[in-house]
This record gives C-alpha cells, sequence and structure tokens, in this order.
C-alpha cells in the first residue's frame, strides 16, 4: 500500500486546521452574540404601498432572507429595510410599491422555500433576498446555500418575479470576534457570497455584493453604521445597504419595461470571473447574459 504523498499530507493538514478554526469561529460567534444579547422586540410592521401619488399600478415587492432584511433592532417603522425599500424604490422609478416582508430573523438558505410559499399570495412582480449569514455560522457548506439559493430563484421566476439578491456580507469585519477567528470569518462568508453569486447568475437573479457593506466605511465610521449591539446595523447602516439594493432593484425594473435600457455600463465576462471580481468590490452589481455576465459598477 503506497504511503500519501508530502501534498496529501499538507492538504489534510490543512483541512483540519481549518475545520477547527470553524469550530472555533462558530463558538466565538455564538460567545459573542451572548455578550451582545438578543432582543424579542419585532420591528415595527412597515408594509404596505409607498409613493402612492405616483401614477401606474403598484410595483409589488416580497422581502425575503434573515435579521437584515428584517430590520432586526430597529424601533421605527420608517427605519426598517422595508420602508426604507418602499420609499427609495418609489421614488428612483417614479412608480408606487408595494411592499410585503416574509424575512425571519435567523433565517437561513434551507428557510427560503417556506418564505417562498408565504409570499405567493403577494403575486411579487420583484424579490429582495438577503441572506448567507446564518449559513456561515451554522456551517451549511456553501454549494449547498447555492443550491437552495437558486430553487428559492426559479421558483419565484415561474411566479413571474424578477429576483435580486444580496450577498452574504464581510463577517470578519465584526469587531466582536478576536483574532485570527476574524481571518477566518472573512474567507468563509466572502467564499459563500461567491458561491451565491453563482447560483444566483445561473438561476437567472440579479446578484448585489455586500461583502463590503461592512468594510472600510464601518470601520471608520462604526460609531454611526453599526447599531447599539455593534453586530447589527444601525439605521444609517441599513439604509446603505438598502441603497445598494434599490440600486439593483430599480435596474432590474427598468430592463423589464425596455430590453433596450442602457443606464448603466455593460462589461461582458465569464461568469466565473465576474464572481470573482464582485465578491472583491462592495455594492457591485452582476447579471447573467447568455453564456457571459455583466459586472455593473456602482458609482462612487
Amino acid at each position: 500500500m503506497a504511503l500519501p504523498d508530502k501534498t496529501t499530507k499538507a492538504a489534510a493538514g490543512a483541512l483540519v486546521a481549518l475545520s477547527g478554526l470553524y469550530g472555533l469561529l462558530i463558538g466565538e460567534v455564538l460567545l459573542a452574540r451572548k455578550r451582545i444579547g438578543t432582543t424579542d422586540e419585532v420591528p415595527p410592521l412597515s408594509d404596505g404601498v409607498y409613493g402612492v401619488d405616483f401614477p401606474g399600478t403598484p410595483l409589488r415587492v416580497l422581502l425575503m432572507g434573515d435579521s437584515a432584511a428584517v430590520g432586526y433592532g430597529m424601533k421605527q417603522a420608517d427605519q426598517t429595510p422595508a420602508a426604507l425599500i418602499g420609499f427609495g424604490l418609489s421614488h428612483l422609478i417614479d412608480t408606487p410599491v408595494d411592499i410585503a416582508t416574509v424575512a425571519k430573523v435567523g433565517a437561513r438558505s434551507s428557510h427560503l422555500r417556506e418564505q417562498v410559499a408565504e409570499g405567493r399570495s403577494h403575486r411579487p412582480d420583484l424579490a429582495i433576498i438577503i441572506i448567507g449569514a446564518n449559513d456561515v455560522t451554522h456551517q451549511v457548506p456553501p454549494r449547498r446555500a447555492g443550491r437552495l439559493l437558486a430553487a428559492a430563484i426559479a421558483e419565484l421566476r415561474s411566479l413571474g418575479a424578477d429576483v435580486v439578491v444580496g450577498t452574504c456580507p464581510d463577517l470578519g469585519t465584526v469587531k466582536q470576534l478576536p483574532q485570527p477567528l476574524r481571518v477566518a470569518a472573512r474567507i468563509l462568508s466572502r467564499k459563500m457570497a461567491r458561491g451565491q453569486l453563482v447560483a444566483t447568475l445561473a438561476a437567472g437573479g440579479r446578484a448585489v455584493t455586500l461583502a463590503d457593506l461592512l468594510g472600510p466605511l464601518f470601520v471608520s465610521k462604526g460609531d454611526v453604521l453599526f447599531g447599539e449591539d455593534r453586530f447589527h446595523p444601525s439605521d444609517v447602516g441599513y439604509a446603505t445597504m438598502v441603497s445598494f439594493l434599490n440600486a439593483g432593484a430599480a435596474a432590474s425594473w427598468r430592463e423589464r419595461r425596455s430590453e433596450d435600457y442602457t443606464g448603466a455600463p455593460r462589461d461582458y465576462m465569464s461568469v466565473a470571473r465576474a464572481a470573482t471580481e464582485a465578491s472583491e468590490h462592495g455594492g457591485t452589481q452582476v447579471v447573467r447574459d447568455g453564456r457571459l455576465a455583466r459586472v455593473l459598477r456602482r458609482r462612487r
């Protein structure tokens, strides 16, 4: 029987080390959450029609995902993602927006199927999904999370809805995690985001990369962009996230209305290259176009 070579041994050792770091990461996340504490308070209900003064039939939007979509920690209705999307998007497209939220705190990609079922009665024209962080902390493999996300997107599209996905944020920016676990968190969350991006494109959705949402801006202005628990966004932090998502939603709406829409630069490349590039630039939108993909960068 042949003995394993040095390369095989090194790979096995690296795998064991990564598994150990993953276990430590999960433990530190749980400890951080315990130190931070949780709240049973539910953000105010902010579903409904926004932009009622605009003409036309309201665009029906379904908001899905985890606590980032719910607006964990917000105490005023106008600070929640639903309200920020409804108000902001209606003014971007000059059309009323009727938004319904089925997102749940703690949700993972495995919960998207039941959220789609719950939201069917809203008959969405557009679905916005924010998911991934809890998949990382619950050790869900990126490929499995991606398959579950793709299945939800496919079902939404079969209902006639366009889909915009906000990919997993960079968990390595959470200062509650000590080094070197923060580095591991960054690697794992970016790997999750890349898998989500590929899955989204394959299923016909539009991806908005949020990897840098808690990046340099949150480091330099953390006192403003982080909430009281220093773990979830503040009202300004949520508004920053929603600004990325609304841009993607508005572009999706315009493209649905006109195939000739050219409001954003078109930079064609392979799906794999687009996924790699987008994972390095927060707020980037990626849309599949045949066998290629378009990377739409946010103007700064």
